[in-house]
């Protein structure tokens, strides 16, 4: 299929499925079930909303917000607002009303869509000050409120009834035309680990030219389905979860929460979802913990399929065949405990795709012997995002994969990763000398993460250019590969490693509080706080032993000598984290600077 600008690829799909009453655009639930919503009810709202749009003023190039959670509405309104050429700004709903004040003066937005109430008092308590604000629309009819500046979506979609159905769809076909392949689609601002958010400009040959080889990349036919439960204001979602299912024609289900998942996954039953690794983790952890409380004889049998697994799972990705023996277990293995690892995931999942922070061999391993096909692969806003990923039967792991077919990666005479292609940001909104910094003359993206291609071509990421720690050695140590060793235990939920200008390596450890208390619990200590736990000396021998074993191949000069446990988790609410989940290490360096000098006090 052929497209160059995301409205062409919205009517393209509509042509083929909008007649199809049988088949499902998205699905959400309402009142505890899952309910359809075909091609043909999404264009007729999408089709009254743009069109309401232009009533309401907004045209060509304009900026408009999104503050919204995963919901069809917010579908709507990125389809529309693209539709007519303007440019949507999709922020996380968790930023604060400073921050969004921030991004949307920087942008000039004109309009900005809220999903709910508390999403609007943010933005009610900054109007004033982002002068370029002529509209607020909430999703939420009830949300709406007295406040005259503000209109309802469906109060919008009202403004374009004075025009006939027929010619509301025509005059939406008409603005959708004009949009040109280099015509800006959308600003998403960077998440700002180590400064201000950056407005990333992508166009519609950015994102059309990322989503036809993510098609070409691996499988995704009209019969699949979907979870998405990322927010589809970041990019990785917005491609994976938004526009290659839509050009797929796809069906797309969203989650009801994070927290949810797990039960949305038996309800909808999804062949395909988009992950990140810490899903994968903990659920690997809650089969483990729930194992641990089964009966001795059940135990055994699990660690014996584990091992057996492990064993067939190595053989198969090196190109190895499995001995007679090994299969014939693994077929044991298989039917006795993963087939029902397999149920709890509604027994269709053909595809995981995993990105956004490294995924530890432990927990591919242990998915890929349950049956599931976990792709991982690499990306950043900048790239549409999608740079590279593993192929069906060509997985590495460890690796993120070989570049997609209209990319080229390069690796740096100082090891950075460069980027090349059709998916490269035209820049920075607003910012050139970032741009500049950014893209050389070449057209290369410098990535700022550290790299190297493997014998089989696939690309491995060690670390970030600028997370890279150098003793007072002299020594250079990259963070990333140490911290998601040490977080490969299950009682340990992050590693943060500290050791930069120091004599030697110590680190934070968020512990996974729900898995110590189960352990502490077996050991006759009930209602132990997060704090207490913290402070526990078998507690703190668990910690030390679990990270003595897992670094005792790292070099001397990596290694953790020290470490303290934190008696909370690191959240974006907090602080530590941004909303991708990513950890701002200059603020938590800062914020728990007194822990970590007590680290370094008094050692010989």
């Amino acid at each position: 299929m052929e497209f160059t600008t995301v409205p062409e690829m919205f009517l393209q799909a509509v042509e083929r499925y909008a007649f199809r009453s049988d088949k499902f655009a998205y699905s959400r639930k309402i009142n505890g079930e899952y309910h359809g919503v075909t091609f043909s009810e999404v264009v007729t709202s999408v089709e009254s909303f743009a069109v309401g749009l232009l009533e309401l003023g907004i045209k060509k190039g304009d900026r408009i917000g999104i503050v919204s959670e995963n919901r069809l509405e917010w579908i709507i309104a990125d389809l529309a607002i693209t539709g007519i050429g303007a440019i949507d700004v999709p922020i996380f709903t968790t930023l604060t009303a400073k921050q969004q004040e921030e991004i949307f003066t920087n942008c000039e937005a004109t309009a900005i869509v809220v999903s709910n109430a508390f999403q609007l008092g943010k933005i009610l308590k900054i109007k004033e000050n982002i002068p370029s604000l002529r509209h607020i629309i909430v999703m939420n009819q009830s949300d709406r409120g007295t406040n005259p500046f503000v209109k309802t979506m469906d109060e919008v979609m009202v403004l374009a009834e004075k025009i006939d159905l027929g010619d509301r769809s025509q005059l939406f076909k008409e603005y959708a035309a004009r949009v040109e392949p280099d015509d800006a689609l959308t600003l998403i601002y960077t998440s700002g680990t180590t400064g201000t958010p950056k407005g990333v400009i992508l166009t519609n040959k950015n994102i059309c030219a990322n989503v036809q080889s993510c098609m070409q990349a691996y499988s995704v036919v009209e019969s699949d389905v979907f979870l998405s439960y990322l927010p589809l204001c970041h990019s990785y979602e917005r491609i994976g979860g938004l526009y290659l299912p839509l050009a797929t024609g796809s069906t797309v289900a969203f989650a009801e929460s994070i927290e949810k998942v797990p039960e949305n996954i038996r309800e909808v039953r999804p062949t395909i979802m988009t992950s990140v690794p810490r899903l994968f983790e903990r659920i690997q952890a809650r089969i483990i913990s729930q194992v641990e409380k089964s009966p001795v004889a059940k135990q055994k049998i699990f660690h014996w399929a584990v091992n057996v697994g492990k064993k067939y799972i190595n053989a198969t990705i090196e190109g190895h065949s499995p001995s007679l023996l090994l299969a014939a277990q693994y077929k044991i293995a298989y039917k006795a405990v993963f087939s029902k690892i397999f149920e709890r995931f509604g027994g269709r999942i053909r595809i995981f795709v995993s990105g956004g922070a490294p995924l530890s061999r432990i927990t591919a391993e242990f998915f890929l012997m349950v049956g599931f096909t976990i792709l991982e692969g690499y990306g950043l806003t900048e790239a549409s995002p999608v740079l590279s990923v593993n192929r069906e039967g060509e997985i590495e792991i460890g690796t993120v994969g070989k570049p997609l077919a209209n990319v080229e990666i390069k690796i740096a005479d100082d090891g950075e990763i460069l980027a090349r292609g059709a998916n490269i940001m035209r820049g920075y909104w607003n910012d050139d000398v970032s741009t500049r910094e950014s893209i050389d003359n070449e057209g290369w993206l410098h990535t700022g993460d550290i790299g190297i291609f493997t014998a089989k071509g696939n690309l491995k990421i060690t670390d970030r250019k600028k997370h890279l720690l150098v003793s007072s050695g002299g020594k250079n140590i990259a963070p990333a590969p140490i911290e998601n060793l040490i977080s490969q235990s299950r009682y340990i939920e992050r590693c943060f490693l500290i050791g930069n200008n120091r004599e030697f390596c110590t680190a934070l450890i968020v512990p996974d509080f729900e898995v110590l208390g189960v352990w502490v619990g077996d050991r006759g200590v009930a209602n132990i706080s997060n704090l207490q736990l913290s402070f526990n000396p078998d507690v703190i021998a668990l910690i030390q032993s679990e990270i003595n074993l897992l670094q005792k191949d790292v070099a001397k000069y990596e290694r953790v000598r020290r470490f303290t446990i934190m008696p909370e988790s690191f959240t974006p609410e907090t602080g530590e984290l941004t909303p991708k989940l990513s950890i701002k290490r200059a603020y938590v360096e800062q914020k728990y600077a007194s822990e970590i000098e007590k680290m370094y006090q008094g050692f010989e």
